[in-house]
């Protein structure tokens, strides 16, 4: 996907991005590559890729919520800012937290942030089941995209998602993770609302969008500590 062509298709998501927007989305690929080149940030690269498989992929979530009505966004095991960071330059009224387990991806995200110059823009290093002890509905939106199974990432990120807020799953083929989540959705407080199978353009790779409501409190017991999220890939 070139340049020309992520701007069309925004275009299809009822984005219209500024030269502004386009000049800090060139700056972050340029960012990630240089410092893809001493530490494992992605193994996505290439110009065209990271712009259809990181920076557009990660607005296709704008087909499931609405960000320009959303205040609050939290995105769980972000990596190396995907698509919190993407969805911050778009979005700059969001006031957007990024967890993640690993610091150097927090170094990595704090440089981005500072020649950026965003603000309203927090990174935390800690594991998500440790900072959902303290941060219970807080978010009027919680994101993660490609980090665990279903059922697990319910467990971490119900809690942190106010009443009436969303959790937004972005994966790729998760039929079978569908078939796992009644229990974890009775036990949390939240119900599955819509999911949304969607293809990228240009090369038609299959994504899936979840969108969870959280209908009242989560019991305290949750999230539990001793269990793990590992970052994974698409």
């Amino acid at each position: 996907m070139n340049k020309q062509q992520f701007i069309e298709e925004l275009l299809k998501l009822n984005i219209e991005i500024s030269e502004e927007q386009l000049k800090q989305l060139d700056k972050y690929y340029k960012l990630l590559v240089e410092w893809n080149s001493f530490m494992n940030l992605t193994g996505i690269t290439a110009e065209n890729e990271v712009y259809l498989k990181h920076f557009y992929d990660s607005l296709t979530i704008t087909k499931i919520v609405n960000l320009s009505k959303t205040k609050t966004l939290c995105d769980v095991g972000t990596g190396a800012g995907f698509p919190g960071l993407v969805l911050k330059i778009i979005f700059p009224h969001l006031k957007i937290t990024l967890i993640d387990s690993l610091n150097k991806r927090i170094n990595f995200l704090n440089e981005v942030i500072k020649q950026l110059g965003l603000k309203d823009i927090e990174t935390i290093h800690t594991r998500i089941e440790v900072f959902g002890i303290n941060n219970r509905e807080k978010y009027d939106v919680v994101v993660a995209r490609a980090v665990a199974k279903l059922n697990v990432l319910l467990e971490y990120c119900i809690p942190i998602t106010k009443i009436d807020g969303y959790f937004i799953a972005m994966k790729a083929n998760c039929e079978e993770e569908l078939k796992e989540i009644s229990h974890a959705l009775k036990v949390l407080n939240a119900n599955f609302i819509e999911r949304e199978i969607i293809y990228l353009p240009c090369e038609q790779s299959l994504r899936t969008l979840i969108k969870i409501k959280k209908i009242k409190e989560t019991d305290n017991k949750y999230p539990r500590k001793n269990s793990e999220i590992k970052k994974r890939t698409l």
